[in-house]
């Protein structure tokens, strides 16, 4: 997946364009923090087209992980194979991320022999997720994260002032502290806490 926001995003906000030695760092930066934030949110946020993802219902519902949901394309049984094996109608969402099952039917097929018994346990749900383009505090944060990191002045992390001449520096600790790792802070999870993970209702289920 794309970084959450990009080298210009970076400069932007730094007021001047990178040097030599930070444009080397930065891809790697801007993906490190992207994947920071992708991790604590659970969102990918990239729009994605034909998603496909396996769920266990919760009762009769289907909670979609990934927000926002922007189109719902089929809902099919999971078979005994691990194969989407019967699409069904009747279903219904809520034009957020909820599927409801109460009302869904076989569509088009005869009852596979699999079903009688305990009859399906998980669904395949093909839909459309995501933003475009990426919400501005989502690309803010990211690149706050890269800039800390560009702008400390010591390659350890922790440190945040050094002086040449009778040589000191001073340590910050907690988790404020960056240096050479581009760290999530309390600050940016807070900015992120509307896109935070919503894991009740959710069982999604490995494919295959």
């Amino acid at each position: 997946m794309a970084a959450l926001a990009t080298q210009a995003d970076v400069e932007a906000r730094l007021g001047r364009d990178l040097t030599e030695d930070e444009e080397a760092r930065i891809e790697a930066l801007l993906s490190d923090a992207s994947e920071l934030i992708r991790a604590h949110t659970g969102q990918d946020f990239d729009a994605v087209a034909d998603d496909a993802i396996v769920l266990r219902p919760v009762g009769v519902v289907l909670r979609l992980p990934q927000r926002p949901v922007t189109a719902v394309t089929s809902v099919h049984a999971v078979g005994r194979d691990g194969q989407a094996d019967v699409e069904l109608s009747g279903w219904s969402w809520d034009a957020r991320d909820k599927v409801s099952l109460a009302c869904a039917t076989l569509s088009g097929a005869d009852v596979p022999t699999w079903w009688w018994g305990w009859g399906p346990d998980t669904y395949q749900v093909v839909y459309d997720h995501g933003y475009d383009p990426i919400p501005p505090i989502v690309v803010a944060t990211a690149a706050t994260m890269v800039l800390r990191t560009l702008l400390s002045p010591s390659m350890a992390t922790g440190m945040v002032s050094e002086r040449i001449g009778a040589y000191n520096y001073q340590l910050q600790q907690g988790a404020g502290s960056s240096g050479a790792a581009v760290v999530l802070t309390p600050p940016d999870e807070k900015a992120l806490a509307r896109y935070g993970p919503r894991r009740a209702g959710v069982i999604q289920v490995r494919a295959g």
